[in-house]
């Protein structure tokens, strides 16, 4: 039961209520599906890897930094009370996906509901944009007032309007509730493309066809009615890490630029140029991003609270200057705990240096074994394989990242979930060596933190210098 409530909960937050529950939405079903998840899951908590994992004193730590981070700028407890009930719902997803969806079935249960989300998004928006705007592409003046976007948004759930660099208005596919930005929606797609691939099995074409190359087709064409540049670039780097495993990084690369030309001549982006002057603005964010971890350094200016210190009231369009400006050093510190093991974790579990064959789990010389808990059985190739697809899975979601203010939407918690769910099936088979323990984890998340905050200010003075 704790499954298919867990499927639900995460359907529900990318659907949004009205779409599932239809008019019985108002009476906040969401809010009484996550209580009675929440008690379900409490027998499980016990048995399961949460208390194993240092990524769950990450997100404890992460919760607490969100709601200091509102509590120290703004000396404001109501809102510090808002920020972690708003944060809360996403870092859930780690717990549950870890507590739930421990088998292999289930994972691709999972998945196979992500694919479900995207493709309902695809289709409703496909159809809205091919019988739902003027043919021309040209857009209504008075949309642009706040009660004609209002209205739009009402007729128009799936499509954002905008202009591209040349004056051209342009329709963007969107997704609801959590995905509702175009770049939100492409950096879901991006992350679900890789995973698609674990129902891909050797021989079976029919099989293969049906279920992985049709939707990845129908997703490829998503990410391009998103027109978004992040999504761009994070398929080209997830298509030189998968295929320079096989053909070799340079003739990966040589793809991956083939790859490219052939998206700007299709218009991938919309007519939205990718260069370092198209994102001056957004350098200049991050620019300013800084200057706040400067300012503010410990807790940040508050989470939710930038595009409240930056002169155009805009976020800064990178997952990691937005953590370090808007938590601090500590929520940045945290939030690399959280990212290096999963990183880590997935790394492992794809090569195939580091997994072994599974270990004999009954003795010859014992006719009747003691009962144990049961094991399910995965090999070497599956784990490798299921590794190599969550490493490029995250490598989409954080390429896309560098690119998006999204350092704690659901997504990157759920991925984080099902590393480790992999990992502990290969570790209970003694095909994998143990997690690294805490007192490591933590050393090497204070190096990573530092790390990736010397990498934004060196990106910034390369790109400064470059003007």
């Amino acid at each position: 039961m704790g499954f298919l409530l867990s499927i639900l909960y995460f359907a529900v937050n990318y659907l949004t209520p009205s779409i599932i529950f239809g008019p019985l939405a108002v009476a906040r079903i969401e809010l009484i599906l996550a209580i009675l998840i929440f008690f379900v899951s409490l027998p499980k908590l016990t048995k399961s890897i949460i208390l194993k994992t240092s990524q769950s004193l990450a997100l404890i730590g992460l919760a607490l930094a969100a709601s200091l981070s509102v509590l120290i700028e703004a000396r404001w407890i109501g809102g510090a009370v808002q920020a972690l009930l708003g944060f809360i719902p996403n870092v859930f997803a780690y717990f549950l996906v870890c507590l739930h969806c421990d088998s292999k079935r289930k994972l691709q249960f999972l998945i196979f509901m992500l694919l479900f989300v995207c493709l309902f998004v695809i289709g409703h928006g496909y159809l809205d944009l091919r019988h739902g705007v003027p043919e021309n592409g040209a857009f209504q003046p008075s949309i642009a007032e706040d009660s004609g976007l209002d209205f739009w948004d009402l007729e128009h759930p799936y499509l954002v309007p905008m202009k591209n660099n040349s004056g051209e208005w342009i329709y963007r596919l969107r997704g609801l509730g959590l995905i509702h930005d175009p770049n939100d929606f492409a950096q879901l797609i991006v992350c679900i493309i890789p995973l698609v691939f674990i129902f891909w099995r050797r021989k079976k074409m029919f099989q293969n066809t049906v279920f992985v190359t049709l939707p990845v087709c129908a997703l490829l064409f998503g990410a391009f009615l998103t027109h978004s540049r992040g999504a761009l670039l994070a398929l080209i780097a997830v298509t030189v890490l998968a295929a320079r495993r096989r053909i070799g990084t340079p003739s990966a690369l040589l793809i991956a630029g083939g790859v490219f030309v052939a998206a700007m001549a299709l218009h991938f982006t919309g007519g939205r140029e990718i260069s370092a002057d198209a994102g001056a603005d957004r350098t200049t964010l991050w620019s300013e991003g800084l200057q706040l971890l400067k300012s503010h350094p410990l807790f940040g200016v508050g989470l939710g609270r930038m595009a409240e210190y930056t002169d155009s009231q805009h976020t800064a369009h990178n997952s990691v200057v937005v953590c370090a400006a808007e938590l601090g050093l500590v929520g940045l510190y945290f939030w690399a705990m959280f990212l290096f093991p999963t990183v880590r974790d997935a790394l492992t579990i794809a090569s195939t240096a580091k997994v072994g064959e599974a270990e004999t789990t009954l003795s010859d010389g014992i006719p009747f074994p003691v009962a144990t808990r049961k094991i399910e059985i995965v090999d070497k190739v599956e784990v490798n394989r299921t590794g190599r697809l969550l490493v490029l899975s995250l490598t989409g979601f954080l390429v896309a990242g560098w690119f998006l203010s999204r350092a704690f939407v659901l997504t990157f918690f759920l991925l984080g979930g099902v590393t480790e769910v992999v990992f502990e099936m290969a570790l209970r088979q003694g095909m994998i060596v143990p997690r690294l323990p805490l007192t490591r984890v933590l050393q090497f998340a204070g190096g990573l933190a530092v790390l990736l905050v010397l990498l934004m200010y060196v990106m910034l003075r390369v790109t400064n210098l470059m003007h």
